[in-house]
């Protein structure tokens, strides 16, 4: 733990979190009085918030519903958006979707009427305002992007580019956990992975903070808690419920601590192969904790107990634990445990290797130096 670093958090102005929440969400937005708003969302979703859209509409509100953002978001695909929505008076921008729908909504909330290029607001902290309201509803319980700062698009060159910035957190969040209920167990696993890797990697992390750390910890404990068990039985509401929580605290932990190794050499395999994001964690995870725990046994030994193991006669031997935990729970959510299990060619390891150590804004976050030649090791490790 670094104690001299500056411990910065964004909260969303609000956050409304309970089962049903998106009927609260329609009142509040008719109380705004908005002339026009932005709904981005994905076709799948158009039923569910039909009921949401058409109060909008007989309460004199213009609705722009837009469904263009399929997969990973690029650069040309936000510019391209953009160019479509600008001569929209909107007054605000509502996610309501996956991280990549997510992402994107923010992006277009703070863009709309910025003189600032979407080129020139690429790193931490150069976006300089945002206009727009900006509401956000997460479908999905992995990415955390409700709560964070942060939105990460893929450039020409195949690369994955983060902006953050405070303006990027929404001004409303609300997290209904129903909304949920639909995702198919194979999205549930990965995006569950995803947002425990979001915990994990912060409470490890070489700049953790004990008030980081509270949220990593439960967020830990309530995933791999229920989980399984919304993989497998999908309308399972309370277990639906913790999961979605355990993914919102992993999102609080983005901006202020972000993640590490885990995210950084996962980058290309989204990129150069197109794995969804929580899959190329999940594929990872246990060989980056393999590799990472001897530097911070006591980290993961605390980490082994919050995935619900017990302490054994060492750190060691308990961290050690908490890595055997992770790849079962892997298993048990049916997700591949190897590289070479979604057919990622092994001569692709020295440029996916080459490719993760450039993104140094996580790698410098890791418990443990990782040089190129230890990148490799691990990609090959988990092929």
């Amino acid at each position: 733990m670094s104690i001299d670093r500056v411990l910065k958090v964004s909260f969303p102005g609000t956050l409304v979190f309970g089962n049903g929440v998106l009927q609260q969400l329609t009142e509040d937005v008719v109380e705004q009085r908005y002339k026009t708003v932005i709904v981005m969302t994905i076709k799948p979703l158009l039923d569910q918030i039909a009921d949401f859209t058409a109060t909008l509409g007989r309460n004199n509100i213009e609705v722009i519903v837009d469904t263009s953002i399929e997969q990973e978001p690029s650069f040309s695909d936000v510019k391209q958006l953009l160019q479509t929505l600008v001569p929209s008076t909107a007054d605000a921008v509502i996610g309501i979707g996956g991280g990549s729908v997510l992402d994107v909504a923010k992006l277009v909330a703070a863009q709309l009427d910025n003189t600032q290029s979407l080129d020139e607001i690429v790193g931490n902290g150069v976006l300089r305002g945002r206009s727009k309201a900006l509401i956000c509803v997460p479908t999905t319980s992995g990415t955390g992007s409700e709560v964070s700062p942060n939105a990460i698009l893929v450039d020409d060159e195949n690369q994955k580019k983060g902006i953050i910035s405070p303006y990027l957190v929404p001004d409303k969040v609300y997290v209904d956990p129903l909304l949920t209920i639909g995702v198919p167990p194979a999205v549930t696993a990965a995006t569950g992975l995803d947002a425990l890797t979001h915990c994990l990697e912060a409470y490890t992390n070489k700049f953790s903070q004990p008030f980081v750390d509270m949220y990593a910890y439960e967020g830990m404990r309530l995933i791999a808690e229920n989980l399984e068990e919304a993989v497998h039985n999908g309308k399972n509401e309370e277990a639906r419920y913790h999961v979605a929580m355990g993914s919102m605290l992993g999102g609080f932990c983005l901006g202020p601590v972000n993640t590490a190794a885990v995210h950084a050499l996962s980058y290309p395999l989204g990129s150069m192969f197109h794995l969804a994001h929580g899959l190329s964690n999940a594929l990872l995870l246990p060989y980056i904790m393999e590799y990472n725990y001897v530097a911070s046994p006591k980290k993961y030994a605390q980490v082994a107990v919050a995935l619900g193991c017990s302490r054994l006669a060492t750190d060691e031997e308990t961290a050690r634990a908490g890595i055997e935990r992770v790849r079962k729970l892997i298993n048990a959510c049916g997700i591949p445990a190897r590289l070479r299990d979604v057919e990622i060619p092994k001569e692709a390891i020295p440029k996916m290797a080459e490719d993760a150590m450039k993104i140094t804004r996580l790698l410098v976050n890791n418990p443990r130096e990782i040089t190129l030649q230890d990148a490799i090791s691990i990609f090959n490790a988990a092929y």
